[in-house]
């Protein structure tokens, strides 16, 4: 089984790397950009059994800081 853990900062939460690639955007002509949120993806093979909520105690331990990013788990 494979999943997937989006990894975001959520909202209200600053994001320095994403307001650098809307600025570097701008600059390379491409105006129309408002905003640009920067995330992580991680992609995780498991064993068989290994559940959802054994992906995100995961993402609650460490492949997440939740203080200031949230994260989605998708299963395949």
């Amino acid at each position: 089984m494979k999943a997937t853990v989006h990894v975001m900062l959520k909202t209200g939460v600053l994001d320095p790397q994403g307001e650098a690639v809307r600025h570097a955007l701008g600059a390379l002509g491409f105006e129309g950009v408002n905003g640009v949120r920067q995330g992580k993806v991680i992609e995780l093979d498991l064993a068989d059994g290994t559940s959802e909520d054994d992906v995100k105690a995961m993402c609650d331990k460490l492949l997440a800081n939740t203080v200031i990013e949230s994260y989605r788990v998708d299963l395949s």
